[in-house]
């Protein structure tokens, strides 16, 4: 693990502006923003847009709006990842120079169809922590003349991690496995130092033809850039912990220490989502509740 080596803790909370908050996104934020205060810490906002066909303003705004209401502070200005793809593409370039990533140009239903092929039922192949069958590795082990030409072509691609020849050479340049140091609790109840297994992704998408980043290489090279020393975020995010360490071997980062938080759940169990369009903030808002109220809702 990385000891901290002085100055004070940065913090941060960084939502997507594809939905309106709710109250798990509350008590993300108000999770974070308190323990900044706890240790005097600094306390970031960063704006997640990559994905600019479902992002959008008033959703942004509403993020600002709604922090705002909760009585959080955050330090400006504000970092939007749409305004800093050089960064990551030059993260990409990096990689691609460590040969560890590839263009995959298979499709959904070419996915399906070599999964079917396979003999295995779809439902018995396995799936990576999101919940998406494992990359069946269909366009890995093409030869660069194939590839070349498909790119000439103006196919479509994303640029996947090599999980095992990454993990391979990341332990390489650390002399030992890879690891983090996780000050809250895993979903299966462990802490302290913690071993990854990004093989659980498989070969996981990094960036794509048209955007050079995803979520994972944006977040790692964010964290890095912006200084933060404690990531804080909800336990489904748990698993992705081991691709962003990988990528900050290598990629030569500095190793944050993380503390993964529980979910707020409805009466069934089920945790909020924007895509399920449980109820806002700004409806919450609308309807009287104050913001002790909403800390009282979320157990803070």
């Amino acid at each position: 693990m990385q000891e901290k080596t002085g100055g004070p803790e940065v913090l941060r909370f960084a939502p997507s502006p594809n939905g309106w908050l709710h109250l798990g996104h509350a008590y993300s934020a108000l999770f974070a923003f308190d323990l900044a205060k706890t240790l005097g810490g600094r306390f970031l906002l960063r704006i997640e847009d990559i994905d600019t066909g479902r992002c959008r303003p008033e959703y942004e705004q509403g993020i600002y709006d709604d922090l705002a209401w909760l009585g959080i502070e955050w330090e400006r200005p504000v970092r939007r990842q749409s305004e800093h793809f050089d960064d990551y593409e030059k993260a990409l370039r990096r990689l691609q120079q460590l040969d560890v990533v590839y263009p995959c140009f298979a499709t959904r239903k070419e996915i399906n169809d070599a999964i079917a092929a396979s003999g295995i039922p779809l439902r018995n192949w396995p799936v990576d922590p999101d919940g998406a069958p494992v990359y069946p590795g269909i366009y890995k082990e093409i030869s660069r003349e194939r590839r070349n030409h498909l790119m000439w072509e103006g196919r479509s691609y994303a640029w996947r991690l090599d999980t095992e020849k990454a993990l391979r050479i990341a332990e390489t340049m650390t002399g030992a496995p890879v690891t983090f140091h996780e000050e809250g609790i895993s979903p299966g109840g462990d802490n302290g130092t913690l071993e990854v297994k990004p093989e659980l992704f498989g070969d996981v998408i990094v960036a794509r033809k048209d955007v050079p980043t995803s979520y994972h290489l944006a977040v790692t090279v964010d964290d890095a850039l912006q200084g933060v020393t404690l990531v804080t975020r909800g336990q489904d995010l748990f698993p992705a912990t081991y691709i962003h360490r990988i990528l900050q071997v290598l990629l030569g980062l500095p190793e944050p220490r993380y503390r993964h938080h529980g979910l707020i759940r409805d009466e069934t169990g089920r945790r909020l989502s924007k895509s399920a369009k449980d109820m806002g903030l700004r409806e919450l808002r609308s309807a009287g509740h104050t913001p002790v109220e909403i800390r009282r809702m979320v157990g803070l």
